[in-house]
């Protein structure tokens, strides 16, 4: 299960595999409910928080609940089939997904578009932040007066901290998350 593409068609959730077989999710989907669930409570705590309470009356039959978490997160996040894998190995590809309470939904911007948590730290960010801008390594130690083995340090934690191993994954790991939004210049 390297990647699952998410798609509702009426009130099922349907799981395509990187293979092309294709079923509706249920809560005997253990394996992809286990891992959506854990990527949703590392990445997304608020939405898992929210999706929780939700849920909350359904916690005794624990297997239904994560199923119930997963589907409506599912539901709020991944409506079409685009053919642009949802859910690669641990990281979720959130898509813009239309529906009718836009604007008024209690959950929006929580659990429909939510908020990533990414992990990395203040310091980490400062630096992935150059290293995002093209700075080298030693224009960014220079840059923010730290050694250049601190820079480094602070590159490798975040990394693995996000799961990545070069430059060009976090790259792309940064814009499809959106970690720097573009500044906005109001001057004239």
């Amino acid at each position: 299960m390297s990647s699952i593409e998410f798609y509702t068609v009426d009130k099922d959730v349907f799981c395509k595999l990187c293979n092309g077989d294709t079923f509706i999710l249920t809560p005997q989907c253990t394996d992809i409910v286990l891992k959506s669930i854990d990527i949703i409570e590392k990445f997304y705590p608020l939405a898992f928080a929210a999706l929780c309470t939700e849920y909350e009356k359904s916690k005794r039959n624990i297997s239904f609940y994560r199923y119930l978490i997963v589907r409506r997160f599912c539901k709020c996040n991944f409506g079409v089939i685009d053919n642009i894998p949802d859910m690669v190995d641990n990281k979720f590809n959130i898509e813009y997904v239309h529906c009718p309470l836009r604007g008024e939904c209690k959950y929006e911007g929580v659990v429909c578009q939510p908020r990533f948590n990414h992990q990395i730290s203040d310091a980490e960010l400062r630096v992935l932040h150059l290293l995002y801008n093209n700075l080298s390594r030693i224009e960014i130690a220079n840059r923010l007066y730290l050694s250049i083995h601190t820079v480094n340090n602070h590159i490798r934690n975040a990394y693995i901290r996000i799961g990545i191993k070069d430059t060009p994954s976090f790259i792309r790991f940064a814009d499809d998350n959106k970690l720097f939004p573009p500044c906005t210049n109001n001057t004239k």
